[in-house]
């Protein structure tokens, strides 16, 4: 520990993240091996956001609904990063920290009564509502439905509309260890992480059937190359089913396409884009979640495109939320495309075109947490889940 350079007059109630009372308090249910600390890391004492990282757990063979947690996301958190001596301190030389690095356990807590830091400019009252700031989980209080204002931008929304087609996966292919070598390939195919393999015959092998494919090593994007796979085999040159399918986009009426859309017309219900092929957000391939045949018709996936041709005052950031116009209620920011926070275009959650216009954005979401305390800017507050009265 370094040497004291601060001696305070009053001890200091707590430390961000413990717990303020012994009333009833309840933490988010999580899988087998969950919840863990994002790429990232995740602070103590903040709020923070859980979701999927897309892969198989390995323990239930599926991929969990909940399973990393970040201290940024959109709308309201997930839930508070309760301190329980979970970081760990991996800087040379230092003395604390309230990180906890990639691919730690954490709690997230949904409900109690917890301390924090008043991350906003004034001091908190009693019974004001706690915002969660979408970018780093800071945390601010201010009156009911007034979230603190980010940028304010001009900008125009339109919706994601293609022309494209699906087609069923199938290759030609063998499996040597865990390499999936694949010579030749179906129209429409695309293959991706993720995707469960089947296949073979006596003569030749089959398949395992807990084989999916990790990732790809060689080759043309989703089509013909080598890709490792989950399971050590051999399987001699036959054809080999994968599941989903592969879309491919020959024009771009509106919009962009990205990982996580789901396709709202022109493809069988909750059929989602899983993986890109040698598309990037237009024209070429990706892979979807349902197996199906789609001839060519109009494509219309969820979420629209932001373009914001001038800013006001402040910047943009993923999972701020956004309003203005003919733009829904809750619609929030969920990725980049050519804009950096300024100019430029942006994903969007909802599907709803607007005008040219003034849009405002939020960086912060409101939360079911009340301060329970008074703080000046930077001082420590409760906070509680369960409102008086």
């Amino acid at each position: 520990m370094p040497f004291p350079s601060v001696v305070n007059v009053v001890p200091a109630p707590a430390v961000v993240g413990d717990f303020a009372s012994t009333n009833p308090r309840f933490v988010v249910q999580a899988g087998p091996g969950a919840l863990v600390a994002g790429a990232n890391g995740v602070a103590v004492g903040l709020f923070a956001w859980a979701a999927s990282s897309g892969l198989i757990n390995p323990s239930s063979g599926e991929v969990d609904f909940y399973d990393t947690v970040n201290n940024f996301g959109a709308g309201a958190p997930t839930g508070f990063v309760h301190r329980e001596q979970q970081a760990l301190i991996t800087s040379f030389l230092a003395d604390n920290t309230l990180v906890v690095p990639a691919g730690l356990p954490v709690t997230l807590f949904a409900g109690g009564d917890f301390w924090v830091r008043n991350a906003g400019s004034t001091a908190t009252q009693p019974g004001q509502k706690a915002y969660a700031n979408n970018t780093t989980g800071a945390i601010t209080f201010a009156a009911t439905g007034t979230p603190p204002t980010a940028a304010s931008v001009t900008g125009t929304v339109v919706i994601n509309s293609f022309t494209g087609s699906i087609a069923v996966n199938s290759v030609t292919g063998s499996i040597s260890g865990t390499t999936l070598t694949v010579s030749a390939i179906a129209a429409g195919t695309v293959l991706g992480a993720g995707q469960f393999l089947s296949g073979g015959s006596s003569s030749v092998g089959y398949v395992d059937a807990a084989t999916y494919i990790v990732g790809q090593l060689t080759g043309t994007a989703g089509g013909v190359g080598t890709y490792q796979v989950s399971v050590n085999q051999t399987v001699t040159s036959t054809t080999i089913a994968a599941t989903g399918g592969g879309l491919t986009i020959s024009a771009v009426t509106t919009g962009v396409l990205a990982v996580g859309q789901t396709i709202t017309t022109g493809a069988a219900a909750g059929t989602t884009i899983v993986a890109l092929g040698t598309g990037t957000g237009g024209t070429g391939t990706y892979t979807v979640s349902v197996a199906q045949t789609v001839a060519s018709t109009t494509i219309v996936t969820s979420g629209a495109l932001l373009n914001v041709t001038a800013v006001g005052s402040g910047a943009l950031a993923v999972g701020q939320t956004i309003s203005g116009g003919t733009i829904t209620a809750g619609t929030y920011i969920t990725a980049f495309v050519t804009g950096l926070g300024g100019t430029g275009t942006y994903l969007t959650s909802t599907s709803v075109a607007s005008s040219s216009g003034t849009v405002v954005v939020y960086s912060g979401t409101e939360t079911k947490w009340y301060a329970m305390s008074a703080g000046a800017a930077g001082e420590l507050v409760k906070i509680t889940s369960h409102p008086l009265g």
